[in-house]
């Protein structure tokens, strides 16, 4: 997914003389082309994210388009002051590229996991956030962010992730895509997740006959409150599922929406994700992920409790 988004810078710079790319201490070959064609617009600083992102907000004030790469708790923790200060107080068209959102960096421990990258750019005004669900979806996002105003917050998972998007489905920024029609219960995804809710209602369907909608909200901010309240207004069940502390996320933000609906009757809502604390476990992303439950069998687990009650 790193590798779709990054190429997608290059080609965006092809088309358009703003574009300008900004990495923070990465490997010699990345962007090595964007690099050789357009080297006045490549940028490649050390590890000094708060300037990096100084740097490109003043860019942006003078006409530039940046995108910046590097960790995403670099520039979500380390550069949150200049994050919202120098870019989103001026509402500039930067765009943050955060490279291992979630558990990715597993092996590296606590210090290099982000997750709670977007319940932080959540409370940041001005900011979109993005996080697709595999490369694809990256293309098709990225496409749009030249010409989109303000700044961005894009979510880069491990890379290597199932293609589950489909180009049928309209991929708008700020409208969630409903990828299978609500029936007995809604799952409603973000990021990497979509293919979790997606085999959890493929087994159901298979299993038992029961009817899962999935809900894909690739944008997190902002979000259409309106047709998400339609799409889950005849649902009694309700789940979300995601790779980020359960305060402050998507589950977070469908629970408001929920609450401020005032449905009668009310929803059977159930939120998966990490709980309120640091990850002590090093292994692999998809270790952490089933210590904390964010699993397809936990999913099946819960839609046939909550839909049976």
């Amino acid at each position: 997914m790193r590798k779709s988004c990054l190429d997608m810078v290059y080609e965006l710079a092809k088309t358009d003389s703003r574009v300008v790319f900004i990495g923070s201490d990465l490997g010699p070959e990345t962007l090595k082309q964007f690099k050789k064609d357009f080297p006045e617009r490549f940028f490649m600083e050390g590890i000094s994210e708060a300037n990096i992102v100084g740097l490109a907000s003043g860019l942006a004030m003078e006409g530039k388009i940046p995108y910046i790469n590097t960790i995403t708790t670099f520039l979500m923790r380390r550069a949150c002051e200049q994050v919202i200060l120098d870019m989103c107080l001026h509402n500039v068209n930067v765009r943050l590229l955060g490279s291992g959102g979630g558990l990715v960096y597993a092996p590296l421990g606590p210090t290099h996991l982000a997750i709670e990258d977007m319940a932080i750019a959540r409370a940041i005004p001005n900011l979109t956030i993005l996080a697709p669900c595999d490369a694809e979806e990256m293309k098709r996002l990225m496409a749009q962010t030249v010409d989109y105003q303000g700044p961005i917050y894009v979510r880069i998972a491990k890379g290597g992730d199932p293609v589950v998007s489909s180009p049928q489905l309209d991929c708008k920024i700020g409208q969630p895509v409903l990828v299978r029609p609500a029936g007995e219960a809604l799952v409603i995804t973000t990021g990497i997740t979509l293919k979790l809710g997606l085999d959890a209602a493929d087994q159901l369907a298979t299993g038992s006959g029961m009817k899962v909608g999935v809900l894909h909200v690739h944008t997190l901010k902002p979000l259409d409150t309106k047709l998400i309240q339609e799409v889950m207004a005849p649902v009694r069940t309700i789940i979300t599922i995601e790779e980020h502390t359960l305060i402050g996320g998507l589950g977070s933000a469908i629970a408001e929406i929920i609450a401020e609906a005032g449905y009668n009757p009310a929803k059977k809502f159930k939120r998966i994700g990490i709980p309120d604390v640091f990850p002590k476990e090093y292994g692999s992303q998809a270790s952490q992920m089933k210590s904390f439950s964010i699993t397809t069998d936990n999913l099946v687990s819960i839609l046939n409790e909550k839909v049976g009650a």
